[in-house]
């Protein structure tokens, strides 16, 4: 799994190896074919994960695993992310939605959030909402 850029939830085998993968470590290649994908920088991304740009510059030099901690945090917005775009269609549409503040979770951007576990849920929350057309 750690060739694969976004991560996969469909079923308890795909669980189990999310599991795995968050244990061993997510590669910093992995992340990096992530980052092309999704629209956050890198100093959003040492935000999210509460380590310094330095310190993604070294792990990109030394090509180096993320820990336990930082990995669950790279799927779950790299899940998110994926959920996102299947609720609106396409990347852009959901592009513009992080970016824009959100009367629902306050006035705050979604993106803003992703820098903890109850964020992550509460914009997975807001997400679900849109996608049944349960609107606040």
């Amino acid at each position: 799994m750690s060739k694969q850029v976004m991560y996969r939830q469909d079923s308890d085998r795909d669980n189990l190896d999310l599991i795995q993968t968050v244990r061993e470590g997510v590669d910093y290649y992995s992340f990096s074919g992530l980052l092309k994908k999704v629209p956050f920088t890198l100093s959003e991304w040492s935000r999210f994960l509460n380590i310094s740009e330095r310190t993604l510059q070294r792990y990109k030099k030394e090509q180096r695993k993320f820990n336990p901690l930082q990995s669950e945090k790279i799927i779950q917005i790299s899940l998110l992310y994926q959920y996102g775009i299947e609720v609106y269609g396409d990347a852009r549409r959901f592009d513009n939605w992080l970016q824009t503040g959100n009367p629902a979770l306050g006035g705050v951007k979604p993106k803003e959030l992703l820098d903890n576990s109850f964020g992550i849920n509460l914009v997975r929350d807001e997400l679900t909402r849109i996608e049944h057309g349960v609107l606040a």
